[in-house]
C-alpha cells in the first residue's frame, strides 16, 4: 500500500499493518468465517438424531472442537494482515478446505469419519500455526508466544486423530478427553506475553461469529418449518422464534459488545491479552453453546407444536439461553467487575421453566420464553437510558 503525503502519494511501500483504530474486520476474514455457519448446522443436526445425555456430550466436544479451531484464526488475523499478501490467502483458502471436511465428518465423528474429522482438524490447526509463526518472524516476542502455544494447540487434533482409529468405547472417551483438556489448558500454560491484541478488530470479529451463530438458528429453525404444513400456528410459531433470536442479538449488541470493547481498549500489554483470551476466547464459547442449544431447542419445538417438549429439547431452549445470559453475566464480571443481577435472574427462571417446558404444548414454552426475554430488554432498556445513550454517543 502506497504511503500518502500532503504531496499525494509516493512510490515507497509500506508493510506496516495499519494503526490499531483503523484495523477492522477484512473481506477475507467474513468469507473465512462461512465455513462455520455450517460447521454449527452440523452440530446441530447431529444433537437433533440423537436425543440422549450421550448425544449432548458429544454434541458439545465437537462445537468446542469447531470453536478452538476457529479462535485460532481470530487471533491470527487479529495479530497480523493475511488479506493483502496472496501465500497467506492462499494459506487461508486452505484451511477453509479443511474446516470444510471438519464439517461434513461431524455426523459420523465418533464412528465412522473419526479419522478423517481428526486429520482435518489437525490440517486447520497445522496450518493456523505455520501462517502464524511466518507471519511473525520478524517479531521475536509474538513469534515465541506462537512457538509456546503450538504444542498444546497440535496435540489435541493428534489425539482426536488417534482416537478416530479405536471403536467407541473408554480409549475414545479418555483421548477425546485428553484433547479437550489440552485445548482448553494450552493458552494458560503458554502465557499471556508477546501476544497484540486490537481491541476494535477482535470485539468486532467476535461480534460477527455471534450473529453468525445466531443466523444458524435462524437457518435451524426455517429449515425445520420449510417441511412441514404450513398452518397459522406453525407460522407464528416460527415468527415467534424468529423474535427470540432478535431478543438474543439485542441483549448483545445494544450495549455488552459497545461496553466491552471500551474496556478491552483500556486494558494494556499481558493484562489486555488475558482479559481477551478469557473474554472473548472462552466466554463466548458459553454465548456460541448457548445459541447452538437455542437453535436445537426451536427446531424441535415448531416440529412439535401441539406436544410438550422432551427433556433434552425443553434443557436446549429454556437452558440455552439460560447458558447465553450466564455467560454474558461471567463476560460483565471478567471485563468490569460487577454483576448483572436481572440477568440472573431471569437465567435462574429459565431454569425453572426446562420442567414446565415438559408439561405444556412446545407453543406455550415457545411464548414463555419470548416473554421471559422481551420482559428483560424493557427492563433493561428502560433502567439503562442514559448508560445507553452515553455509550452509543459519546
Amino acid at each position: 500500500m502506497a504511503a500518502v503525503s500532503e504531496h499525494g502519494p509516493s512510490t515507497e511501500h509500506s508493510h506496516e499493518p495499519p494503526s490499531d483504530e483503523d484495523y477492522s474486520v477484512t473481506p477475507l476474514e467474513l468469507f473465512f468465517d462461512l465455513v462455520f455457519v455450517f460447521a454449527f448446522t452440523q452440530v446441530t443436526a447431529l444433537m437433533a438424531k440423537d436425543l440422549t445425555g450421550a448425544g449432548m456430550v458429544r454434541g458439545i466436544a465437537l462445537l468446542l472442537v469447531v470453536w478452538w479451531a476457529w479462535v485460532g484464526y481470530s487471533w491470527l488475523t487479529n495479530a497480523v494482515p493475511v488479506d493483502d499478501d496472496v501465500r497467506s490467502r492462499i494459506v487461508v483458502f486452505a484451511a477453509m478446505a479443511a474446516g470444510l471436511v471438519m464439517g461434513l465428518a461431524i455426523p459420523k465423528a465418533f464412528g465412522d469419519d473419526g479419522v478423517l474429522f481428526g486429520f482435518a482438524y489437525l490440517t486447520v490447526t497445522a496450518l493456523f500455526v505455520l501462517l502464524y509463526a511466518v507471519a511473525t518472524r520478524d517479531n521475536p516476542e509474538m513469534n515465541r508466544a506462537v512457538l509456546l502455544l503450538a504444542p498444546g494447540v497440535l496435540a489435541a487434533p493428534v489425539l482426536v486423530a488417534i482416537a478416530g482409529f479405536f471403536e467407541a468405547g473408554a480409549v475414545r472417551a479418555v483421548l477425546w478427553t485428553m484433547a479437550l483438556i489440552v485445548t482448553l489448558a494450552a493458552p494458560f500454560v503458554s502465557g499471556n506475553e508477546g501476544w497484540h491484541v486490537r481491541p476494535k478488530h477482535f470485539a468486532e470479529r467476535h461480534g460477527l461469529i455471534i450473529i453468525i451463530a445466531l443466523g444458524e438458528s435462524i437457518v435451524a429453525l426455517g429449515l425445520a418449518a420449510s417441511d412441514e404444513k404450513h398452518t397459522a400456528a406453525l407460522v407464528i410459531a416460527s415468527v415467534i422464534g424468529m423474535v427470540v433470536v432478535s431478543a438474543m442479538w439485542w441483549l448483545y449488541f445494544d450495549l455488552v459488545a459497545i461496553a466491552a470493547e471500551r474496556h478491552l481498549a483500556r486494558a494494556t500489554g499481558a493484562a489486555r491479552n488475558a482479559l481477551a483470551r478469557d473474554a472473548y476466547s472462552y466466554l463466548h464459547a458459553l454465548m456460541i453453546l448457548g445459541i447452538v442449544f437455542l437453535a436445537l431447542g426451536l427446531k424441535k419445538s415448531v416440529l412439535e407444536l401441539n406436544e410438550p417438549l422432551k427433556l433434552v429439547p425443553s434443557v436446549a431452549l429454556f437452558g440455552g439461553v439460560a447458558l447465553y445470559l450466564v455467560a454474558h453475566i461471567l463476560f460483565r464480571l471478567r471485563l468490569i467487575g460487577t454483576v448483572n443481577t436481572e440477568r440472573a435472574l431471569v437465567a435462574l427462571l429459565l431454569v425453572v421453566a426446562i420442567p414446565i417446558g415438559l408439561a405444556v404444548p412446545a407453543y406455550v414454552s415457545l411464548v414463555m420464553l419470548l416473554a421471559l426475554l422481551l420482559g428483560l430488554i424493557g427492563y433493561e432498556t428502560v433502567t439503562n437510558r442514559d448508560t445507553r445513550h452515553n455509550l452509543r454517543h459519546h
